[in-house]
This record gives C-alpha cells, structure tokens and sequence, in this order.
C-alpha cells in the first residue's frame, strides 16, 4: 500500500490526486512549489515504474508544468527529481521570478523557507485546484 513519505507529509499539503500521482504544495511561500508523487510503494526511480506508468508520470509532469506557467506567469520553471535525502520518487516543479530570493541559483539552501500567511497559502491551493478542475480529484484528506 503506498504511503507518502514522512518528510513530504511534514513540508507540504495535498493540493489533489491525478491517476498516478499525488500533486502536493510546498510550505515554503518563497516559491509556487509543487511536487508530484507516483502512487505507488517503494518507488525511487523512474525505471521502477511499468513504461505506461512512466508516460503517465511525463503527462502529469507536463500539465502540472503547462498549470503553472499559466498560472503564476514565471520566468523560468525549474523541474527536477533529486532523491538524496527523500528516496521516494517525487519531481519539484517550481515557478522561478527573476525577483525571487535566490534567483538565479537553485532553491535548494539559498534562504530560509517563508511560511505562508493562511489567506495567500488558500488562494495558491485554489489556484491550481481551480485550474486542474476536470483533470484532478481534489476531494483528499
């Protein structure tokens, strides 16, 4: 049975489900990050996954990237899939401003991460439910 790993249940929150994969929201309000999490147990690696599971995992990596792009208009999108210290497979997509607090660098480490205020951390949940509407369960805990 799949269970999200205990480090991205603590930093991030349940924005809905696709057919494979949990779409979460970061808690650090320095960026719009959203991180997507293949259903499945003891998945590391892309490889792991059935090849129609892995043209899934680029679809919903690619509407989540289309999602952002034209909801928050960045200046660049940065997706990635580390894994050092969460082995779980999981891919960062993050919305980059030239404005942001540690453009042009990597997010990873460059500041301390913001706490969102209750008001801009529910328009930024409902931001992208609003915009996934159709593609996405939404009803999760």
């Amino acid at each position: 049975m799949f269970t999200l790993d205990e480090r991205l249940q603590k930093d991030t929150l349940v924005v809905g489900r696709f057919e494979l994969c949990l779409l979460l929201l970061h808690r650090d309000s320095n960026y719009p990050w959203f991180i997507l999490v293949p259903q499945r147990k003891g998945v590391t690696e892309i490889h792991h996954l059935s090849p129609g599971e892995q043209q899934l995992l680029l679809a919903e990596s690619g509407l989540v990237a289309e999602t952002l792009a034209s909801v928050f208009l960045p200046d660049k999108l940065n997706i990635a899939m580390l894994g050092n210290i969460v082995a779980q497979l999981h891919i960062h997509h993050v919305a980059r401003f030239k404005t942001d607090v540690s453009w042009p660098g990597p997010i990873w480490g460059a500041a301390p991460a913001g706490a969102y205020e209750d008001s801009v951390l529910q328009q930024r949940l409902e931001s992208m439910r609003n915009a996934l509407l159709g593609k996405i369960e939404i009803d999760v805990e």
